[in-house]
C-alpha cells in the first residue's frame, strides 16, 4: 500500500520544482542581458540575477527549516519558458523587436515564479511554517516588483521601438 501523500509532501515537491527553476533562471539571465539592446533592460536583467541568487539562498533556508537537503527536480514548465526565450533571442537578435521579445519572455518566467511562490507561501502558512512563509513572501514581493519593472520598460520604450521599426 502506497503511503498517503500530504500537503507537506506536495510543499516539498513544489519547493524542489522552484529550486530547479531558480537555478535554471540564474543561467539564463546573463544570456538575456547580453541579447538586450537597451542599457536599461541589460541592467534590469543583471539586477535580477543578483536577486535570484538571494532567492536560491532563501529556498535553501526553507529546505533546512524542513530538515531536508536542498535539491531540485526537473521543472518542465521553466524548461519550456526558457526554451521559448532562447527562440526569441535567435529569431529577433539585432532587430528593433528584441527588447519587447525579451521582456515578454522574462515576464512569462516572473508569472510562473509568482504563482509558485504564492502557492508555497499559502501552504507554508497552512502547515504552520511561519519562518518559511516569511522567506517565501519576501521572494514573492521581489518577483512582483520585477514584473512591474519589466512592464514599465515595455511601456517606456521597448514596445514602441518594436512597433516603429
Amino acid at each position: 500500500m502506497a503511503k498517503e501523500k500530504t500537503l507537506e509532501d506536495l510543499f516539498h515537491d513544489t519547493l524542489k520544482d522552484i529550486y530547479y527553476a531558480e537555478r535554471k533562471i540564474l543561467k539564463a539571465l546573463p544570456k538575456m542581458a547580453r541579447a538586450a539592446s537597451s542599457p536599461e533592460l541589460k541592467a534590469a536583467f543583471e539586477k535580477h540575477k543578483d536577486e535570484t541568487e538571494g532567492h536560491v539562498d532563501r529556498l535553501q533556508q526553507v529546505f533546512e527549516l524542513m530538515g531536508k537537503r536542498p535539491q531540485g527536480k526537473t521543472c518542465d514548465a521553466i524548461e519550456g519558458i526558457i526554451s521559448e526565450g532562447e527562440e526569441i533571442i535567435e529569431s529577433f537578435k539585432g532587430t528593433a523587436a528584441i527588447d519587447a521579445g525579451l521582456i515578454s519572455s522574462a515576464q512569462a518566467v516572473e508569472h510562473y515564479e509568482i504563482t509558485r511562490y504564492g502557492t508555497l507561501k499559502r501552504w507554508a502558512e497552512v502547515l504552520g511554517m511561519a519562518e518559511a512563509s516569511k522567506l517565501l513572501d519576501q521572494t514573492l514581493g521581489e518577483e512582483t516588483v520585477t514584473d512591474k519593472a519589466l512592464t514599465g520598460l515595455a511601456d517606456a520604450s521597448a514596445n514602441e521601438m518594436a512597433k516603429a521599426a
